[in-house]
C-alpha cells in the first residue's frame, strides 16, 4: 500500500507531540510566558539595557 501524505496540521500535531516527550510541559508554559510580555522585555532581560544603547547608537550613525 501506498503511504498517504501527512497535512501540515498532522505534522504540527506530531511535532508539539515530540516536543512535549523530550522538554516536558515546563517548557511550553516558559515559552508561553515569554509570549505574554510587552514588547523588548524578553530582549532587555537577555541581553541588557546596553544592548539597547548600542543598537540605538549604530542607528544614529551614518
Amino acid at each position: 500500500m501506498a503511504e498517504r501524505k501527512m497535512s501540515r496540521s498532522e505534522a504540527g500535531r506530531k511535532g508539539g507531540q515530540t516536543t512535549l516527550k523530550k522538554y516536558g510541559k515546563e517548557f511550553y508554559q516558559q515559552i508561553g510566558q515569554k509570549g505574554g510580555r510587552k514588547g523588548g522585555q524578553t530582549t532587555k532581560e537577555r541581553y541588557g539595557t546596553k544592548f539597547f544603547q548600542d543598537i540605538g547608537r549604530k542607528g544614529g550613525l551614518k
